[in-house]
């Protein structure tokens, strides 16, 4: 077990906190440019990809020098141009872009998008769209060797701002890039009828030939939780562990415990090797604020949130994810999403100690 705890904890010799500075955007990732708007946009997916209105932007590093930057809900011809739908919009529940662009500083470019047919993204994952199953919203990804991982939450029911409900928490996984996808039917983290399942949302982190798996329930008030598993194994349900405050416990979801107490939304997490710490990024729903953490280990101890961008400069913001890619330095690149106007922002602030 000490073997383990110190793969984990990596650098818990190096002391202090890590604090932001503002945030500020520096380019739009998703839409087009509204009149009056001074931001670069390198990307304007209104034209090369049918896509008006989205939202997330979830970060990861491909593995082949390109990082996977995956959105939720997305819309085209007839969005209504502030938040979500309607659903005749051309509505796709996720679409995925791809990226080489080697300066943050400037925003993020894509090299391009997955599309099913010429200048249309393409909706990865489809769900069934009725009262069992609404949308399938992606959380997090990872890549294993060639493969990509991608871990999903099942909505069946949007409920007031903050709440919703989901029938599971699963993984998806593509052998091509990502262009085309499959939904096993492991691993699974079905929810209950209270909605106490721990894992319905996530964020990857790896060390070494593991992967960890920071989960939430449906909504933006829960805890996060941890589990782990052999990046071998991604797709065997019976071989995640769950960390229970003390020790890990294998195939019990139950038995984890917080790492983080809530309220935690939309959460990021990766290692800056400039800080030697772990950084988590979250929404936090009672402040109106997306926050930073950070700790020396992903068991903790996690500081209590700092905020990194405020509704009062961003109104209506949520989702933001780290750049996996630009993470050694005291500049911290992340996407930021608006309801209004239902797009994706890059960010940037900086950190000190």
């Amino acid at each position: 077990m000490k073997g383990i705890l110190t793969l984990i904890v990596l650098s818990a010799s190096v002391a202090g906190a890590v604090t932001p500075g503002p945030a500020a955007k520096i380019a739009r990732v998703t839409g087009a440019t509204p009149a009056g708007e001074a931001l670069p946009n390198p990307n304007h997916t209104d034209q090369s990809d049918a896509l008006l209105g989205t939202d997330l932007g979830i970060l990861w590093d491909g593995g082949d020098g390109e990082i996977r930057v995956v959105f939720g809900d997305t819309y085209g011809k007839g969005w209504g141009g502030n938040g979500a739908g309607p659903s005749e919009a051309d509505w796709r529940s996720n679409v995925l872009a791809l990226s080489r662009d080697a300066d943050p500083a400037t925003g993020l470019a894509f090299s391009r998008m997955i599309h099913d047919t010429p200048g249309h993204a393409k909706e990865l994952l489809r769900a069934q769209r009725n009262e069992k199953e609404w949308t399938i919203i992606p959380t997090a990804g990872v890549s294993v060797g060639a493969r990509q991982f991608l871990h999903y939450m099942a909505v069946r029911h949007w409920g007031a701002p903050g709440y919703w409900d989901t029938n599971e928490g699963g993984m998806a996984y593509s052998d091509d890039g990502g262009a085309t996808w499959t939904r096993p039917s492991t691993p699974l983290w079905p929810n209950t009828p209270a909605g106490d399942s721990k894992f319905q949302q996530a964020a990857f982190a790896k060390i070494g030939e593991t992967v960890y798996l920071l989960g939430t329930p449906n909504g933006r008030h829960g805890d996060a939780y941890l589990a782990r598993v052999p990046g071998s194994a991604m797709l065997d349900g019976a071989a995640y562990q769950y960390w229970d405050g003390s020790v890990w416990r294998t195939g019990d979801e139950a038995a984890a415990r917080p790492v983080v107490r809530g309220p935690i939304a939309e959460l990021s997490v990766a290692y800056n090797s400039y800080f030697h710490r772990w950084l988590m990024v979250t929404l936090d729903e009672n402040r109106h604020a997306l926050v930073l953490r950070d700790a020396p280990a992903l068991i903790g101890p996690w500081t209590d949130g700092k905020i990194l961008a405020s509704a009062q400069d961003f109104p209506a913001l949520y989702g933001g994810y780290i750049d996996p890619i630009h993470n050694a330095g005291p500049d911290l690149y992340f996407t930021m999403s608006q309801w209004t106007p239902y797009n994706v922002f890059w960010m940037h602030a900086s950190l000190k100690r």
